[in-house]
């Protein structure tokens, strides 16, 4: 008999990684639009997606389905500490979500994986604008106010899409939305 214990996680496979891909060009103009930022102001080149696989030991977190880490880059070729700048990774969690998707038969992969990514993305966007202070931390250690900010903000710029299986998605997060009561 197997128990939770004994259990091996599974990483996304090919189909299931077009599907991260695919919903991250979609989030990417969700969020995008939804901050009105211009094409000077994007994220491109401030974040990055992983995936479990990809991920080093301290990106791995037991619980959420994605967390985003905080790296300081500097250019190579400019010696100033002017030249740093911040890149955010969006650490998927490939074993949580896809163990969720499994255990709920009304969740579907893509919209879920929508939802997530588009939540992940309003948390870089937050820092970027400085909206909320990044701190050297796990998802689960966010400040409960802010994780209901970030549902509220994610339910907002995703409610608008027409897709099946995303009301599903709004059933499942409502607690966080509903509580922060806005």
């Amino acid at each position: 008999m197997k128990t939770d214990k004994m259990r091996t996680d599974r990483y996304f496979n090919a189909h299931e990684l077009e599907e991260v891909d695919r919903a991250a060009l979609i989030c990417e103009d969700l969020v995008n639009n939804h901050y009105k930022l211009s094409s000077s102001q994007w994220l491109k080149n401030r974040y990055d997606i992983k995936t479990a696989r990809d991920l080093a030991f301290h990106e791995q977190v037991s619980g959420p389905f994605a967390q985003v880490v905080k790296y300081e880059g500097q250019k190579t070729d400019v010696p100033l500490g002017s030249s740093r700048f911040s890149l955010y990774t969006v650490c998927l969690q490939d074993p949580a979500i896809l163990r969720t998707v499994s255990a709920h038969q009304h969740i579907v992969l893509f919209p879920f994986l929508l939802y997530v990514l588009v939540h992940e993305l309003v948390h870089v966007v937050r820092f970027l604008q400085f909206s909320h202070r990044y701190e050297y931390a796990s998802e689960a250690s966010v400040t409960l106010a802010e994780e209901r900010k970030v549902h509220h903000l994610t339910y907002g710029i995703l409610q608008p899409v027409a897709m099946d299986g995303l009301d599903q998605i709004f059933d499942f997060f409502e607690q966080w939305r509903l509580v922060h009561g806005q």
